[in-house]
């Protein structure tokens, strides 16, 4: 795939530590990179955004935002807000197609979940996924309340006719408790889609050289990586049974 969607169920999830695991594995394995922010709220004129931090983490990705809002708000509030044009579906779709001439990958990575508003039309960002005609990986919590959230996404891609590449957890916790243990089984039900991967809690505090280089242990072969859902939640399944 040249382009893929990055969306998540909520905020603050992983999704952009998760975007920094892909492309880890992507230039390792000798692709190039590109990451495509369409909308950055809640930081600053001057402050690294999410596509500097994936480019801290991942390496050398080209990094590059449409639009930058201060206040931490949905995009089209907080375009309005401070009185700026939106981010159109059209401009992200401009934006990819044009990376994806010159890159081996694409990642698209929006803020919030997938039907958070770009504009006051109401578009979102799978208007620009069903614009590029690219498939969507899900980024989701691990704990309590995932299930919901996850099968909500997915019904609403379904809904548009739009692929759903698979899903990751992107904050998988050190120490899971039994919801998260059983949400590994239970979410490629939710999402109808297969589980990709597990970036563990804490990730983007590794030092870069060591985030590139556990990466590929926490993504599915399906996104260039070593790691299984089956043997991963056979592992926990076993862990639970020797506690008890």
């Amino acid at each position: 795939m040249a382009v893929m969607i990055v969306t998540g169920t909520g905020t603050e999830i992983g999704k952009t530590v998760t975007t920094a695991a892909v492309a880890a594995v992507a230039l390792a394995s000798g692709r190039s990179v590109a990451v495509l922010k369409p909308a950055q709220t809640g930081v600053a004129p001057g402050e690294p955004g999410d596509a500097a931090e994936v480019v801290r983490l991942a390496g050398p990705v080209t990094a590059t935002e449409l639009a930058r809002f201060p206040e931490p708000l949905a995009p089209a509030t907080a375009a309005r807000r401070a009185g700026l044009p939106p981010v159109r579906p059209q401009d992200v779709a401009w934006a990819a197609e044009k990376l994806a001439a010159e890159h081996d990958l694409v990642l698209v990575e929006g803020a919030g979940g997938l039907l958070v508003r770009f504009d006051e039309t109401g578009a979102t960002l799978a208007d620009a996924a069903r614009l590029l005609d690219a498939p969507v990986m899900v980024v989701t919590p691990a704990g309590l309340g995932t299930l919901n959230a996850t099968a909500l996404t997915a019904e609403a891609l379904r809904a548009r006719q739009l692929a759903c590449a698979g899903v990751v957890v992107g904050s998988w916790p050190a120490d899971p408790d039994l919801a998260a243990r059983c949400n590994l089984a239970d979410l490629p039900e939710a999402a109808d889609a297969p589980l990709l991967g597990a970036v563990p809690q804490g990730a983007a505090a590794l030092e870069p050289a060591d985030f590139r280089a556990e990466a590929a242990g926490w993504l599915a072969p399906e996104l260039g990586g070593t790691w299984c859902a089956e043997a991963f939640t056979a592992g926990m399944r076993a862990g639970e049974a020797s506690a008890g």
